[in-house]
């Protein structure tokens, strides 16, 4: 694509930029669409502060908005880029650093390097804030700008002088080496630089070393050490395998290392490892450089994990599963025999080892342990996790646990099985065939004790057809009761003039369609079956928009928005339809002296009816506004009910002030004539800027939409209480009450039940009926058929949708012992269905951020203890319940599980 060539110039300092605000933003848009079109590592980007880019936003956009509204707008050009509020203070003019934790697209923006170019033509100013593209992913690969490169701190051994590098986490480690020595001006030969984490050597690196620095684990702001040969440097510890060079195994340990106490070295095992020369420490997780091993009666279990930089999300879920009794049972016992390296949908074994490594130390260490290699492993593997942002410890969990299954998956290869119809046969003999099938082609021990299976209902919403299949689960899921309705306001119109405008009330899906809300607001005002609804947005006195899809979401209205109903009766079958929208207006006498069109003052809420095609007469207009009003009449109202005049009109529609009159020179108002109205009454186009009065006799063809203004004088707010127009409610208005409500428990088992209840798939997610071969919207329902010893509720306190992102902090009442699901079980097995909580991951804090913890019960001594990051303290069960719950995890009671923990070899069982 070619870019027009705009020949901008900068003269006498002053910047040439285009005509027009359209034309900033045609060429930028462009620009936008021809980099995506061309993406590539390496290719440059660079931050934009989003308050500058918003104002940016807003000017060009105004002509956009003026040809909607129809109304000029004068939004000012804004002034030089100025990115200073999202740069430290103290950095270097030179090179700017930005502040830390900002938030794309609430912060700052990112842009590539050719609109750069030209808002810097057009504008000027900065600084600039480069950055570059980057490629991740390991069977996947994504593109993503790299914002925060990799800080890191390097110490001179020579006069402990501290200097800052800043490099890309694909950075080679020989550039690194390179990049050092250059800095201190020191030849390579001579040099030794060490990964220097928590200020202890843990591992040289290798000059020649083509690994990323990522690859490596190094991390964000963390230290790295120069030694020159020749000079003192022994003051700098070493880690307890020092720069010993050792044969490192890198399948997991076949030793067994027990709850309580220290590794147990087994024999016989070791000469069928395969070796690599390494420093010893490198292979492990590198926090455990200064690992304290457990001594005889100590307890294990409670070592804390080291936040890497915003990852306490991944330190909340890791917690949680290595306090998970047969997790730690199996991957603290030699599991290697399982690693399925050739699984295509695993990740080698890689994750599995690294995971298992990580739980090792956990459970063997008194101090906190720094999980650099199991993170290293997570952004190779799931790219989305990569980086120093905050992210979802639910989402963590999801891909750790089907990342564990896969590469642990006993199953090498998986037998093509060809699935059965039900054909009418039991649900426990179809429910038993699928879980024998899934079981032949996934067999792991997170299969073994994670996975449940449900059943799923679909039935035809047209013939009737109805379809069961039976599917595993990992989790569940459930919706938290608040979020899944939502109250709305709605005000009916009685276009027959049958009653006065009323508000209703419903609740209806709030992810719900348009039908359901007309469904529910028919229920509510006994809607007949020759009667219909339609729906529309009131702003501004005008109908804004329509809402005539059924299919249409709901989540496109807002709570403080006004929504209307018109109750309308059918139209006769094979005549015409059209819209007559009426409005309200009238002029203020001190406002009398406005003479443009825009100006007069419009009131109350519009009304709409249908009318059929054929010309209609201004008295066939009169008679529906006067049925429309009907209800609205005053009781006590003089006979003389029109705008002051005893014969219903003013004489003349060029009136003085004094009358009250819509006409002005510049409104293209029409003389008025001598017929005989109730009301006065203009006919106006869309943007409400020329008005016609009408007559008797008048003559208009009705389009799709015909719009006619009512004058309202004194005469007809004498007559009629206008009130009812204006009182138009918000479709939802937080109240004390509202606020109140929200603060009150909801059980966990009315979260299981919204789950489970029955509801309609949504118009994006529509069923392929096998009778009716069409897709239908058909109604679903699941039901619980076997439940795992570990099962694991997730409650969705996060809602996103197109137009709001939300969290919800209601505290959800959950049972820390004697969870009984007995009654939710669809299968009558004998098994028992009873569970007990024993850990917790939490969330703190809003969208976009907030912090991670756990809480985890170690089962065999019975305590509680709180897990927030490194930081480990006992906690009183009573604390456990509050409305930080995101994740629960329980094990069945009276199982395995129950006994697996107090099974483990202790340290004092010798």
């Amino acid at each position: 694509m070619t870019i027009p060539n705009s020949d901008f110039m900068i003269e006498n300092g002053v910047c040439d930029f285009p005509t027009t605000p359209a034309e900033e933003k045609r060429i930028v848009s462009e620009l936008i669409t021809e980099s995506e079109d061309n993406l590539k590592q390496g290719n440059l980007y660079f931050v934009i502060s989003k308050r500058w880019y918003a104002s940016w936003q807003k000017y060009v956009e105004q002509s956009t908005d003026e040809c909607i509204s129809g109304e000029s707008s004068e939004v000012s050009r804004p002034g030089a880029i100025d990115n200073h509020d999202i740069i430290e203070s103290e950095n270097d003019a030179n090179d700017p650093q930005l502040r830390r934790l900002l938030v794309e697209g609430v912060d700052y923006v990112l842009v590539p390097q050719e609109v750069w170019k030209r808002l810097v033509e057009w504008y000027s100013g900065g600084p600039p804030i480069e950055r570059k593209l980057i490629c991740q992913g390991f069977y996947s690969r994504s593109y993503s700008v790299e914002v925060y490169p990799l800080c890191l701190m390097l110490t001179d051994g020579r006069d402990e002088s501290r200097t800052t590098i800043r490099l890309g986490k694909q950075t080679s480690i020989k550039e690194l080496c390179e990049k050092v020595c250059a800095m201190a001006g020191v030849a390579q030969e001579k040099a030794h630089i060490w990964d220097y984490f928590h200020k202890r050597k843990n591992g040289l690196l290798d000059p020649s070393s083509n690994k990323s620095l990522e690859e490596s684990s190094l991390q964000m702001d963390q230290d790295i050490l120069l030694e020159v040969d020749g000079s003192s440097s022994s003051q700098y510890a070493m880690s307890s395998a020092g720069n010993e060079l050792a044969l490192v195994p890198l399948e997991p340990s076949r030793s067994r290392v027990t709850i309580a106490g220290g590794p147990t070295l087994s024999n016989g095992h070791s000469t069928t490892s395969k070796f690599s020369l390494f420093p010893r420490i490198t292979s492990e997780d590198d926090g455990c450089n200064s690992l304290s091993i457990l001594g005889k009666g100590e307890k294990g279990g409670l070592a804390g994990l080291s936040n890497l930089g915003n990852t306490c999300f991944m330190n909340s879920a890791l917690q949680c599963l290595a306090h998970t009794p047969p997790i730690v049972e199996y991957f603290l016992q030699d599991y290697s025999d399982d690693i399925n390296r050739d699984n295509p949908l695993g990740m080698c074994g890689e994750l599995a080892i690294a995971f298992g490594d990580l739980l090792k130390k956990l459970w063997s260490s008194r101090n906190a342990v720094a999980p650099r290699s199991f993170k290293t492993k997570l952004a190779r593997f799931a790219p989305q996790f990569s980086g120093y942002n905050q992210h979802d410890s639910q989402e963590l969990l999801a891909f750790l646990l089907d990342g564990l299954h896969e590469d642990l998956n006993k199953v090498k290869r998986k037998p093509y099985i060809e699935l059965k119809d039900s054909d009418s046969r039991p649900d426990d003999e179809v429910a038993e065939e699928l879980w024998n099938y899934h079981k032949a082609r996934n067999d792991s021990v997170i299969v073994n004790v994670c996975q449940g299976q449900y059943k799923s209902t679909l039935v035809c919403p047209v013939c009737g057809k109805i379809s069961i299949t039976f599917d595993p689960f990992m989790y569940l899921s459930v919706p938290l009761p608040s979020t899944l309705t939502r109250s709305m306001t709605i005000t009916v119109f009685y276009c027959d003039g049958s009653r006065l405008p009323m508000p209703y009330t419903v609740t209806v899906p709030k992810h719900g369609s348009c039908r359901d809300l007309i469904t529910a607001l028919g229920t509510a005002c006994c809607l007949a079956d020759d009667e219909s609804l339609l729906l529309a947005e009131v702003y501004d006195h005008k109908i804004f928009r329509y809402f005539e899809n059924p299919l249409d979401s709901l989540s496109a209205i807002k709570d403080d928005e006004h929504i209307v109903a018109y109750r309308l009766n059918q139209m006769p079958k094979g005549s015409g339809k059209a819209k007559l929208e009426i409005l309200h207006g009238g002029l203020e006498r001190d406002v009398l002296e406005s003479v443009r069109g825009r100006d007069v003052k419009l009131f109350g809420t519009p009304l709409v009816t249908y009318v059929n095609t054929d010309p209609l007469s201004g008295t066939d207009i009169d008679a529906v506004i006067s049925g429309f009003l009907s209800p609205l009449h005053r009781v006590h109202a003089s006979s003389k009910i029109h705008n002051g005049s005893d014969n219903g009109h003013l004489a003349d529609a060029t009136a003085d002030e004094t009358s009250g009159s819509l006409s002005s020179p510049d409104t293209e108002i029409d003389d008025a004539s001598d017929g005989q109205l109730s009301f006065r009454i203009f006919l106006t186009d869309e943007r409400g800027l020329n008005y016609k009065p009408l007559q008797s006799e008048s003559s208009v063809s009705p389009g799709t939409i015909t719009r006619v203004l009512v004058e309202w004088n004194e005469g007809e707010h004498e007559t009629y209480d206008s009130s009812y127009l204006n009182e138009l409610p918000e479709v939802h208005k937080t109240s004390f009450s509202a606020k109140k409500t929200r603060q009150e428990a909801i059980s966990l088992f009315s979260c299981l039940e919204a789950f489970l209840a029955e509801e309609p798939l949504g118009p994006d997610d529509m069923w392929f009926c096998p009778s009716c071969k069409e897709h239908r919207q058909a109604n679903k329902k699941l039901d619980l058929w076997k439940l795992p010893d570990i099962l694991v509720f997730h409650l969705k306190r996060f809602t996103y949708s197109r137009y709001l992102k939300n969290k919800i902090d209601t505290f959800v009442n959950f049972p820390i012992q004697d969870l009984d699901l007995s009654k939710y079980v669809k299968n009558k097995n004998g098994q028992s269905y009873l569970y007990e909580l024993y850990a917790v991951s939490n969330h703190y804090g809003g969208l976009g951020g907030g912090h991670y913890t756990a809480y985890a019960k170690l089962i065999d001594d019975n305590k509680w203890y709180h897990f927030d990051d490194s930081h480990v303290s006992s906690v009183n069960e009573s604390e456990i319940k509050n409305s930080a719950a995101y994740v629960l995890f329980y094990r069945r009671v009276g199982s395995e599980t129950e006994t697996q923990t107090a099974e483990m070899p202790r340290s004092d069982m010798d």
